[in-house]
């Protein structure tokens, strides 16, 4: 880890006011009057920023916008409130909700309390039991795919979240918000340009002219995977589905799309590290789509078109982080490692066009 990236971790202690905090606690009852005690930060700072700490006995989990915010990251925040919220009473695994704000000049920015989860993340390290047991590991891989199927399940209109996202036209937009996203990159200097990708155009072309006729609404996470789950240290569950900064209205099959886009595909010439190790129990990339397509009755021809989608959807994003980093405003070295993993992206969405998962 290089010295720019450590201090990130620390970036907490520059932006978060311990004492602004505990009086906004105050005056939302929550554990009033007590100092706040032993602030840990969780994770790095380039991205958002989670501080765990103690006040009168109780644990809490600050999220905020990282040191340096982007101009949508207040509404971002407001947005995984209104998530968690709604999934207070449904069986999806998620962080609860304590309280937030989201007014930005109590401590310059929206923010919101959660309770910590008592787990752990396998793309860090897996415990004891779990790296012993290739069957337990199994259990693993089968449990995110039924934390996706339990999300698809929410009825966005049921839980208060019928405004949530724009539903209309959700489906057609896809392709060109994404590519327009790339496009608008090139307003950080010294970003190479989208034709240092791979072919973006056939990627685009093939997502337009396979596009399916009508999309299934629901509630989707946007960034579905490994990296996103934290699982209960005493076996294979899920405690929690975490960051929902990405979160919408859509189809839940984008959540599948993204799941699969990262899980280690044996029929690449090249593949990439596995996520977690050992990888050996888990199931295969075929596994893992059929049962999700079994648990919900949608077609594979839909699931193939929502993983080309996925894949071109997440390098997209990830890319604007390489982007930012040309320009000085991120950690070079992450914005370099996160340039590669969306040329594996695209090159994985050129392959998988004319070779469908199952």
């Amino acid at each position: 880890m290089t010295g720019e990236i450590a201090h990130d971790r620390e970036a907490w202690a520059e932006v978060v006011d311990l004492d602004q905090l505990a009086r906004w606690m105050d005056a939302h009852q929550l554990s009033e009057g007590a100092p706040i005690e032993h602030p840990v930060p969780l994770g790095g700072g380039t991205q958002n920023i989670l501080l765990r700490f103690s006040r009168a006995g109780r644990d809490y989990v600050l999220r905020r916008p990282p040191r340096r915010p982007r101009p949508e990251s207040d509404e971002v925040m407001r947005r995984e409130m209104q998530v968690l919220s709604a999934l207070a009473m449904s069986d999806v695994p998620h962080a609860g909700f304590i309280a937030g704000e989201s007014d930005p000049t109590m401590l310059g920015c929206a923010f919101f309390l959660m309770e910590p989860v008592a787990g752990f993340n396998a793309t860090a390290a897996l415990p004891p039991l779990h790296s012993a047991d290739p069957d337990l590991r199994r259990r693993m891989g089968e449990a995110i795919v039924d934390g996706a199927v339990a999300l698809s399940r929410i009825d966005p209109n049921a839980v208060g979240l019928d405004k949530f996202g724009k539903i209309n036209g959700w489906l057609e937009r896809q392709v060109s918000r994404w590519r327009a996203q790339i496009d608008g990159y090139d307003k950080f200097e010294g970003w190479p340009g989208g034709a240092a990708l791979p072919d973006l155009d056939a990627i685009c072309a093939w997502l337009e002219a396979n596009r399916p006729s009508t999309m299934q609404p629901g509630l989707i996470h946007g960034d579905y995977h490994l990296g996103n789950v934290m699982y209960r240290c005493g076996g294979p569950e899920l405690a929690a589905i975490i960051d929902w900064e990405l979160a919408s209205r859509g189809d839940p099959l984008l959540d599948l799309g993204w799941l699969a886009a990262t899980w280690p595909d044996p029929d690449e010439t090249d593949p990439a590290q596995p996520p977690v190790s050992p990888w050996t129990g888990f199931p295969t990339l075929g596994e893992v789509v059929e049962r999700y397509l079994s648990a919900t009755g949608r077609s594979a021809a839909d699931a193939h078109w929502y993983a080309i989608l996925a894949l071109f959807k997440f390098g997209a994003i990830i890319e604007g982080s390489y982007a930012r980093a040309c320009a000085g405003l991120t950690p070079k070295p992450v914005g370099d490692q996160l340039h590669a993993q969306a040329i594996t992206l695209f090159n994985r969405a050129l392959r998988r066009m004319h070779h469908p998962i199952i």
